[in-house]
């Protein structure tokens, strides 16, 4: 999903250890941000014999989370963590392969136009129980995640389905939803206008099927724990002990089983601690891991092959837009986009290899009409600017009608990266203005609960996409998003995403994320801090695995062991 933490999966990295390693692992362009590079040290490095970490002999491959899934409903999942997860337990229409393209799924084909869509089931498409995955599984789903009074924050990526809004604003029943099973392996979708991008839509967890008699039973606990769920992918939960340890073993049910040739995804440990993570891996108890700074020198001493990956996503300073919140005022949040440089966040303080300075919500990988969505559209350039930030401050405090301001809550996760650039813009905002701020750690799922109830004057925050198309990050902070955590409201914005999302002219889509760029940028709506890369290691014997900018990510389904 599209939530994401600053170390994601531990896969926060350092160039602590000298400029060439900087130097060295920040080759390769924006061409290859979406591409999966590696770089050998010397030798593959880890060690050989047996080991916890990987065991060819009950082809099970051990793991650690970061964080604990907050949420395994897919019609309420909104973090990466949980989307994960999902996509290794559940399986929509299409889904992504191995070479990040998309494939048929449950679909085994299918048929878009501008006013409707198809879907023709496979037949041997199964659930993890054995009964067959039908039409009417995703027309629940569908029904379920529009329902009011479900509250899902996802529930917008739905909303080109005919009727799809009408229903999540209470104005129609569900059952009026454009979406029909003519039979058990047919799948009609009526549309509300045409969309360009309707196929990668339905790859993505909100549009996973659900078994209505499956979910009723459960009585509201659906997803709550492995056994409150049913799975049609090609996993199944088996032990979900919360906080401690998540287990899947293969589905024999799943319709491509053949392809997977691991038994066991195990993840007996949940830790935010990259330092444990790394002592796991270097006790062989788990087969990959993430690298920060003080344990990269240490990776380099052991020779180990070192992976890079730029996983698509962008991090930025969100603000708490609503009526009463100082951080509604225009002037203040200018005052802090002039005294802030997302270059000196990233290089004086991050000093992570591979990550960039953001200047956009639109990341530099997004595709435009000929090259890339930035090259064609470059975002408004904001100079930090200490005198001009005094000045809208005195207009902010003249505004608000004080002459001090109280102090202003950062609302951060409980992970070394967050704590870093919590702590600098703490020490930052105090020293270039005088402002006070309150940091409030707090671990992911109580950092989610907090920015969707708006207990924050901002909040350190990042999105990852959706789909492959930059109405995944344009619609963000449209003010009907859910996602949109500060309630950002601007009429003029909302009209740019209705534009991109209506029209099929390619010029006339990248127009209007040329003017949401525009619209963000200008009113100082959120901070920018970064693009994120990510290096990490892995046991030489784990093979195939698939690291993706858009889909579940990392992707343990295509894994083969390679003994020896």
């Amino acid at each position: 999903m599209s939530e994401v933490i600053p170390s994601k999966d531990n896969f926060t990295t350092s160039a602590g250890r000298q400029l060439l390693l900087f130097g060295i692992l920040a080759l390769g362009g924006t061409a290859l941000l979406m591409m999966a590079l590696s770089w050998a040290t010397g030798l593959t490095g880890s060690t050989g014999g047996a080991a916890e970490g990987i065991d060819p002999a009950t082809g099970t491959i051990t793991l650690v989370l970061s964080e604990e899934p907050p949420q395994l409903n897919s019609t309420l999942a909104t973090d990466q963590v949980s989307g994960m997860i999902l996509g290794h337990l559940m399986e929509g229409l299409l889904r992504y392969d191995e070479h990040n393209q998309l494939a048929p799924g449950v679909a085994e084909r299918w048929d878009i136009g501008e006013q409707d869509a198809t879907f023709w089931l496979r037949e041997d498409a199964r659930w993890s129980d054995g009964e067959p995955v039908r039409a009417q599984d995703f027309v629940f789903a569908w029904q379920t995640a529009l329902d009011p009074a479900n509250a899902s924050e996802y529930a917008f990526i739905l909303f080109p389905v005919k009727n799809a809004e009408a229903i999540n604003n209470g104005e129609l029943p569900v059952d009026a939803l454009g979406v029909e099973a003519l039979d058990d392996r047919t799948l009609k979708v009526r549309l509300e206008r045409p969309v360009a991008y309707f196929d990668k839509l339905v790859a993505f967890a909100t549009y996973f099927p659900i078994r209505e008699a499956f979910y009723k039973a459960t009585a509201g606990r659906y997803g709550a724990d492995a056994d409150t769920m049913v799975y049609n992918g090609p996993f199944a939960l088996t032990r979900w002990i919360h906080g401690a340890h998540v287990r899947m073993e293969k589905n024999p049910y799943y319709w491509n089983r053949d392809r997977i040739q691991i038994e066991v995804i195990d993840f007996p440990y949940v830790t935010t601690d990259p330092n444990a993570s790394l002592n796991l891996f270097k006790d062989q108890k788990v087969a990959y891991t993430g690298l920060i700074e003080e344990n990269l020198n240490e990776a380099l001493e052991q020779r180990w092959h070192l992976h890079r990956f730029m996983d698509g996503s962008v991090f930025f300073m969100e603000f708490n837009h609503r009526e009463g919140r100082p951080t509604a005022t225009y002037h203040l949040r200018k005052a802090m986009q002039l005294a802030l440089d997302p270059a000196e966040l990233v290089y004086k303080v991050v000093k992570l290899p591979g990550y960039l300075p953001a200047e956009s919500i639109f990341p530099i990988w997004l595709k435009g009409v000929e090259g890339t969505l930035r090259q064609e559209y470059p975002p408004p350039k904001v100079e930090m600017n200490l005198q001009e930030a005094q000045r809208h401050l005195a207009l902010a405090k003249k505004q608000l009608g004080v002459s001090e301001l109280q102090p202003l809550v950062l609302l951060s996760g409980d992970n070394p990266l967050s704590n870093k650039q919590s702590e600098y813009y703490q020490a930052t905002l105090k020293k270039r203005l005088g402002l006070d701020i309150r940091i409030d750690k707090q671990i992911f799922k109580q950092r989610l609960a907090k920015m969707t109830s708006g207990d924050f004057d901002m909040v350190l925050a990042g999105w990852g996409p959706d789909f492959d198309d930059p109405l995944t990050f344009a619609d963000l902070f449209a003010s009907w998003n859910l996602n949109n955590r500060g309630r950002y409201a601007n009429p003029e914005l909302d009209a740019q995403v209705s534009i991109a999302q209506n029209s099929m002219d390619p010029r006339t889509r990248m127009d209007a994320f040329g003017e949401i760029q525009r619209i963000l940028i200008e009113d100082a709506a959120v901070l920018m801090n970064y693009e994120r890369g990510v290096v990490y290691v892995t046991d030489p014997r784990l093979n195939g695995l698939v690291r993706r900018a858009v889909g579940p990510d990392p992707d343990f389904t295509h894994v083969h062991i390679q003994e020896g």
